[in-house]
């Protein structure tokens, strides 16, 4: 039996909003995906910290696209840009309910393994860390904030 993406290819934190996930000597990059319904919008926060306990907490100016549409499959991705920078504001419209913001582990300073993102609203937020250094079987994954 072939082994399916979690584990080979991705690990996945579901309620990951304002948690503590592991990107150093764990995973390539991660994708956070963040959605709030009812076009209010929302402001995703991305810091950085040396360990799951946030030690040396600060933000994390790495994002300089991000991509948005309405989350029901109904519309494509729109590709959004700006100043690299630690916050993105979605707008209050439909078409930036879900919100998709991409780290790569490069873009940590020295020392740092750990990051998140925060919503300041009531968006949820996942957590993909995607390209696995090592690939298991589900069941031995390490978690993502250890």
């Amino acid at each position: 039996m072939s082994q399916k993406a979690l584990g080979r290819l991705v690990n996945i934190t579901p309620a990951a909003d304002g948690v503590w996930i592991a990107l150093k000597g764990a995973a390539a990059g991660v994708t956070f995906s963040c959605f709030l319904t009812g076009a209010v919008g929302d402001v995703y926060t991305l810091q950085e910290a040396k360990d799951s306990a946030g030690t040396g907490a600060q933000n994390l100016a790495a994002i300089s696209e991000y991509h948005t549409n309405t989350g029901n499959g109904s519309d494509a991705w729109t590709r959004r840009t700006q100043a690299a920078g630690a916050t993105v504001t979605t707008a209050a419209s439909a078409t930036q309910n879900a919100a998709v913001i991409e780290v790569e582990g490069t873009s940590l300073s020295d020392g740092y393994r750990y990051v998140k993102l925060t919503s300041t609203g009531a968006g949820a937020v996942t957590a993909l860390t995607r390209d696995l250094t090592a690939q298991r079987a589900p069941a031995n994954l390490p978690a993502t904030g250890a």
